[in-house]
Parts: structure tokens; sequence; C-alpha cells
């Protein structure tokens, strides 16, 4: 095959084919334990059963991926429908009881699958905000060298403000004064362009213009950080931006000190 042809050939992403894995194992996995267990039927009970594939499901939904999750809930629900009730081998349900189980069966699945995503969510969440702190803190300790000259710490908290607010660049400005076309970045975390609020957490930050964070002495303006968002949007949370103007703080205090 011609080599050019290879390198035009389209690329499945990676994030992709991890998906479309794990939701060929949401499926996948309830049918292997429901039909394992199909030869004993007559001498394990339906909790039994019942339990075996929402943990299969917990398990699946702990990947952190939704889909997969409520495939296998599905799964669970069709394949226990198919070999623990009557008739043996059909979808077809012919008692009641079997039909409130099997819809109990995916309901508790889906349920206990979304639990298992937010608990994923929380500890994600507490991983961010300690990597924040960890942000916040080395650049404290790079400040707190006194030997260490003004451009290289902006520089270094530069390159953490980006990082936090996930923008391509940002670099430092050691003057007051800035382009008023730019949008700014308060101190609570807000942002503005021509007095007039952004809703970044709907919009993102600006791309047609940089976005400014002012590094402040009180009341004094002391020099500025240059956000560029290019043609990629940011959407960066509240809690990010403060976090943003936490570090640019960091530069007022060494820039205060020297």
């Amino acid at each position: 095959m011609d080599p050019a042809a290879l390198e035009t050939e389209p690329r499945v992403p990676p994030e992709r084919r991890t998906r479309g894995w794990l939701v060929a194992v949401g499926a996948a996995v309830p049918f292997a334990v429901a039909a394992l267990l199909s030869p004993v039927r007559e001498s394990v009970t339906v909790a039994t059963v019942s339990l075996l594939l929402v943990v299969v499901v917990v398990a699946v939904s702990a990947s952190g991926h939704r889909v997969a999750g409520l495939v296998a809930a599905l799964s669970g629900g069709a394949w226990f429908d198919f070999f623990f009730t009557q008739p043996y081998g059909s979808f077809t349900i012919a008692d009641a009881d079997d039909v409130e189980v099997t819809v109990l069966l995916v309901a508790i699945g889906a349920l206990v699958g979304e639990l298992a995503l937010w608990g994923r969510r929380q500890q994600r969440r507490a991983s961010v905000r300690e990597g924040y702190l960890e942000g916040v803190l080395q650049a404290a300790e790079l400040i707190s060298l006194h030997d260490q000259p003004v451009d290289v710490l902006a520089a270094s908290v530069g390159r953490q403000i980006a990082e936090v607010l996930g923008v391509p660049a940002c670099r430092f400005v050691a003057r007051p004064t800035h382009d008023p076309r730019n949008a700014v970045l308060a101190r609570n975390g807000s942002v503005t362009r021509n007095g007039h609020p952004v809703d970044v957490d709907r919009h993102g930050l600006p791309v047609d213009e940089d976005t400014v964070l002012l590094v402040r002495r009180g009341a004094e303006v002391l020099g500025h950080f240059v956000l560029t968002s290019a043609s990629e949007t940011a959407y960066p949370t509240l809690e990010q931006r403060k976090v943003a103007v936490l570090l640019a703080d960091q530069v007022a205090a060494a820039l205060t000190r020297r």
C-alpha cells in the first residue's frame, strides 16, 4: 500500500476507541454473567442473580462513562429476562412479578451507576482542587526566593495561570495600562468587556481579543497578565478564575517587596 495513502486515512481518536470499547464491555459482560449462571438457575435465587448483575453495572459505571453504564443496566435487564424469567430463552415475560423484578433491575442498576459516576466526579473535583492548591503553594515558594528575577517568577506564574484557565498562553506585562478593547478578569472571578459582563460559563473567554488579569497592590495596578484564547474557546469555571487571581496576587507580593 502506498505510504501516502496511509497518511490520508482518517484516524480514530484514542478517546473514541476507549468509549467504544467500554460500551461493548457494558453490553457483553452482563450477557456473559447471565449465560454462565443460567445452567444453575434452579439452585440460585433471583435476588442473587440481580445483585450480581448490579455489581457488573457498577463496575462498568466506575469507568466514568455514563453511556456504558446505561448500556450495562439495559443489557443486564434484558439478559435477566432472557435467562431467568419464564418462558426461558425468550424476551417475553409471562409473570407480572418477573416484569417488576426486571424493571427494578434496570432502574437500580442505572441509579447505582449514576451514584458511581457522581462519586468519580467528586473525586476528580477534589483532585483538581488539590492541584490548584499545589500550584499556588509552588508559586508562593518560588516567589519567596528573593534571588529570582521578577520576569522569571512572572513567567512561571503565567504558565500556571494558563494551565488553570485552559488557555494556550499567558504572558506578564510590567505596566499598568492595557488595551481598553480587552476583556478584564476581575478579582471576584467575573469577566467584563467594555463595561458589560461576559457569561464565561456559556460563551467562554473571548477569542477575538485577549483577556487581561490585572496585578494589583491595593488600588494600584502594577502590571497585568495577558490571556490568549486564540481560536479555541476556554470555559474556565468561577473557581478556576478565582485561583488565577490568587496566582496573580503572588506576583503582586513579589513586586511589592522589590
